[in-house]
């Protein structure tokens, strides 16, 4: 049972709503409050003058040191916390200053790869505070260098998968769109795309901070300075011209909005069938209802969080106490729906109250490309749930919520996918092959391997698994009469045969994309297996298909995940995570912010280089596995390191793979003070007990570490994993 009632929650949303920009004005000086740099009031052309003063006054060398730093190792946009009120406050990392020189080097590195014809590109945003400002920002800088700027009728808000969807479709340029994915509400980032569609690589984005470089260098040594131009407001280079729902819609058709999934789910409506969708605050409702529409579907949804609201309407907010200062503060734990702190403090429970066991809820978040899916269930199944791995929250005595995190729900998807593609009788058309992520459940193969379909898998992130899904359209439209071959991040060359079809292509913390069976051909005329980013509208159609087949046989999802389980002899049942944050992101003075991101960070590489030294050692076969057991026995005693098998350098990470199918890695988080954890395996408690011991392992080099490591290897380890990064990213390009 929920400890507040809905109206006391409500009351302190209020009250941390409140708080949250009280601390924001206690803590911003009267200086920057009343320093705007930038007027995009003014409705004509205008030009903003930077000079060594300015550069050294708002400390924009430094900010660039730490910028390139994420640059180097974001897995989806550089991303960090802002000042929401001040967004020109430079003491944070993304800031009014940074998107303008982020902007403009953006646009000189395009226009030093195209000179012969017109650049295109699109812009857009979600809810975050300030996301319109900066797509206004980021509009009038392009058009002003002479680039083309599209954006959504009317300016409005849409997905990120339909921006990447857009630009691949048209044949333009790239992308740029406003977003935080599923962070806390003070974070914000421009995530950049390719002339695919697809998420920059690390070695893209240090491209144009090489030009912010020249620019500030230029800026310094020239006695006028650097001028940076902004169009006008109307300038005839920026059109809100497209919408993309027919197109995007169409898309759909040929794969997961087939006819045979859309009749079921009008065919269950009319039954009763429906279930929830729950937005966040998000973009949902601007994005995905008008291709549910389209699709004839809508009816079935009850909207929860419709309201767009860049504070998510309290998700993930509480007080929490300092340990420090043993006070109630303000902490947002993110609106990532795939962390049980969220789930618990989202208010979901209360609107679920009057609704029957059975009734599906389906979770986004704000720029809608993770999906995370609920189900309403009887008390009475706690323990079967529990049994299953599954987590639940308590709506009231007789019923609970159940959470399935994408491990679950995403391996149900892909089992339903592909008896869907059987029954159309085009299955054995094509071999099939799924692409997954290192840290992502081993459910899914084993699940693969019982079905003979390929696996390849990735270091972590959706701009890795449209990597290969290129390297494999690259080799079928080269030659389709030759076996499609590509290696995986552990050197492993598979065979995926000729002309393969992807069934699936995603990762455990909730973003998938489904394969075609006839490649798609854009404007431009590029082929296409799949589209290159992530996309819940996509996945809630095929989630929606498959709760309206267990709602029309009458089962409950747990109770389907158990046969499903026993049906593909699925060993590896149990899959856990667990993440370290070294600081508190919600902290408001930005200077504090950052020195205890600083320590964080260090505390971080400090556990992440003592791993890698040791994989990158035996990979490189300067230790042997008895060598690392050795060394991993004596750092943390109370694990039975027998058990270990091999020792994975996964691009980024590293993976301990121990007997009986048991596995933990850890890796440093891209864009933050963070260390995650993933485990899995058939015994729930092991695999908690050998994450938590490998995840909070302090890092400290022991005897044996001293004796066995090779000196190479005790450094900074870094440089040489960039490197084996991407020996392995170009490989086949």
């Amino acid at each position: 049972m929920p400890e507040k009632t809905k109206q006391e929650r409500q009351t302190e949303i209020r009250e941390l709503k409140k708080e949250y920009f009280r601390l924001i004005e206690e803590n911003t000086p009267w200086e920057i409050k009343n320093n705007k740099l930038i007027n995009l009031d003014e409705e004509g052309e205008f030009e903003f003058r930077l000079t060594k003063d300015l550069i050294e006054k708002l400390k924009l060398e430094e900010w660039l040191a730490n910028y390139e730093k994420e640059a180097k190792v974001s897995t989806g946009g550089i991303r960090g916390p802002q000042n929401v009120l001040y967004p020109w406050d430079t003491r944070f990392p993304l800031n009014q200053m940074g998107i303008i020189l982020a902007t403009f080097g953006k646009a000189l590195v395009l226009k030093d790869d195209i000179k012969d014809r017109e650049i295109h590109k699109v812009v857009s945003s979600e809810v975050r505070y300030n996301s319109r400002e900066y797509v206004e920002l980021i509009s009038r800088i392009e058009a002003a260098q002479g680039i083309y700027v599209h954006r959504p009728f009317k300016n409005e808000l849409t997905s990120i998968w339909m921006v990447s969807f857009w630009v691949f479709m048209n044949g333009y340029d790239g992308g740029e769109y406003v977003t935080s994915s599923h962070a806390i509400s003070s974070k914000i980032a421009t995530k950049d795309l390719d002339s695919q569609g697809s998420q920059f690589l690390p070695e893209m984005s240090l491209r144009f901070i090489d030009k912010i470089k020249g620019i500030l260098k230029e800026a310094k040594e020239s006695p006028d300075g650097y001028v940076i131009k902004f169009s006008a407001k109307n300038d005839p280079l920026i059109s809100d011209d497209f919408d993309g729902f027919d197109e995007y819609t169409e898309y759909l058709k040929k794969s997961v909005a087939k006819n045979v999934n859309i009749n079921l789910i009008k065919e269950q409506a009319r039954n009763g069938f429906r279930l929830m969708m729950e937005a966040v605050g998000g973009c949902a409702s601007k994005a995905m209802l008008p291709v549910f529409e389209k699709l004839g579907i809508n009816e079935v949804f009850d909207w929860h969080n419709i309201e767009e609201d860049s504070f998510f309407h309290g998700i993930g907010k509480v007080w929490r106490k300092n340990p420090e200062t043993n006070k109630e503060e303000f902490f947002d734990y993110s609106c990532d729906f795939c962390l049980m702190e969220v789930i618990e403090n989202a208010g979901i429970e209360y609107d679920l109250v009057d609704k029957p066991v059975g009734y599906v809820v389906l979770i986004t978040d704000p720029d809608t490309d993770r999906l995370v899916i609920g189900q309403v269930e009887s008390r009475d199944r706690a323990k079967i749930v529990k049994d299953l791995g599954l987590d639940y929250i308590e709506i009231d005595k007789e019923k609970i919520f159940t959470v399935y995190n994408p491990g679950y729900s995403f391996f149900l998807i892909m089992d339903y996918y592909m008896k869907q593609l059987k029954a159309e009788g085009v299955w054995e058309n094509h071999p099939r092959f799924i692409v997954t992520t290192t840290p992502s459940p081993k459910i899914w193969d084993e699940w693969a391997e019982y079905n003979g379909i390929k696996v390849v898998t990735t270091p972590v992130g959706i701009k890795e698994i449209a990597h290969i899904v290129k390297k494999v359209e690259k080799q079928i439209i080269n030659d389709d009469s030759k076996d499609v071959i590509v290696r995986d991040i552990y050197g492993g060359n598979i065979n995926l045969g000729q002309e393969p079809r992807m069934v699936f292509g995603g990762e455990e913390s909730g973003g998938m994309i489904t394969g075609l069976e006839d490649m798609l051909v854009t404007k431009s005329g590029r082929k296409a297996l799949a589209m290159r980013d992530k996309s819940a509208g996509e996945s809630s159609v095929i989630a929606t298909a498959l709760a309206a087949n267990l709602f029309k046989e009458n089962k409950i999802i747990s109770e389907y995940l158990g046969e499903i389980f026993r049906e593909n002899r699925i060993k590896s049942v149990y899959y856990v995570r667990d993440d370290i944050v070294y600081y508190n992101e919600s902290e408001p003075d930005p200077i504090k912010m950052k020195d205890a991101k600083l320590k964080g960070e260090i505390k971080r590489d400090k556990t992440d280089s003592f791993y890698l030294s040791i994989a990158l050692a035996f990979r490189n076969n300067k230790i042997t596995i008895e060598q690392a057991r050795e060394v991993l026995s004596e750092a943390i005693p109370d694990l039975d390191f027998g058990k270990l098998e091999t020792v994975k350098f996964t691009g980024d990470a590293t993976f301990f793979q121990f007997d009986d199918n048991m596995f933990v890695q850890v890796r440093r988080s891209g864009t933050d003070a963070k260390m995650r954890g993933y485990g899995g395996g058939p015994d729930k408690e092991d695999c908690k007990n050998y994450l938590d011991k490998l995840l909070h392992f302090d890092g400290e080099r022991g005897v044996k570490y001293k004796e066995i490591i090779p000196e190479e290897y005790k450094d900074d380890i870094y440089p040489l994993v960039q490197g084996l990064y991407k020996e392995y990213l170009y490989y086949g390009m």
